[in-house]
């Protein structure tokens, strides 16, 4: 897919990796939706910066758990744009809870990652749908975490949301196929903000170093990384869908 001139939406795109892909897409001569909850000063320094490479931007904030907020957010993109070539899904939230303290965790704090991590990429997903497949091509892009895989991670919930997610693309793929590729991105420790307000400085300190250390590559991912691997499964892998592509620096080798 050729998405210079395109549009993409990209939620949770304020920071973190959905900003990094936004300012990528932007940099290939994509028009681009950032799109925020409560990070508004964020969101418009990517909207700035993705406006610097020379593309049309969208700020629009907005709960992908509401399904309103979901399709007000694609309508808005094809109006302006007339077309929708990608999505992808970068928010998410969680609480985090030591996975051995079962009482940690309420069965609203599941609803409430749920409805975030998984039921709003297939809001989402459904909202684009329609776009997408009467144009006759469209990639969609969800950012999992190896958690969903490996059932670690910041909490349970979070690691079941993820899990849930990987299935959905599955199913996704093959439903929306063949016009629309759905694909998704399991990235273990991802470095930034995000993580840092997870473990806190010292603990998210020591947690880079030490990955780095005992990965074979000795790397841990930046939101750049997966960025970059999002561009890559929007633009160049024609032939893939409903696959799973890990992103851990051979953590599993170890």
């Amino acid at each position: 897919m050729d998405i210079k001139g395109g549009a993409a939406v990209i939620t949770g795109s304020a920071t973190g990796i959905g900003a990094a892909t936004a300012l990528q897409l932007a940099e290939r001569g994509c028009n681009v939706v950032i799109n925020y909850t409560k990070s508004e000063a964020e969101a418009k320094a990517t909207q700035a910066a993705c406006e610097a490479a020379g593309v049309e931007t969208l700020l629009c904030q907005a709960d992908v758990s509401a399904d309103d907020d979901c399709r007000r957010m694609v309508d808005g993109a094809f109006e302006k744009w007339g077309r929708i070539d990608a999505l992808v899904n970068s928010a998410a939230i969680t609480k985090p809870c030591p996975h051995d303290d079962l009482e940690g965790l309420s069965g609203e704090d599941f609803h409430n990652i749920y409805a975030v991590n998984t039921i709003g990429p297939y809001q989402m997903c459904r909202a684009v749908a329609p776009m997408m497949r009467e144009a006759g091509t469209g990639a969609i892009v969800n950012i999992s975490a190896d958690a969903g895989i490996a059932g670690r991670g910041s909490s349970i919930a979070y690691a079941t949301s993820k899990a849930a997610l990987n299935t959905m693309t599955i199913s996704m793929a093959r439903v929306l196929a063949p016009e629309i590729r759905v694909n998704t991105i399991c990235p273990s420790l991802v470095t930034g903000r995000w993580m840092r307000a997870v473990l806190g400085d010292e603990a998210y300190e020591e947690t880079v170093a030490r990955t780095t250390e005992s990965n074979p590559l000795h790397r841990v991912c930046s939101p750049q990384d997966v960025a970059r691997t999002a561009l890559w499964l929007i633009e160049g892998a024609d032939l893939m869908t409903g696959q799973l592509h890990v992103m851990d620096g051979g953590r599993y080798l170890v």
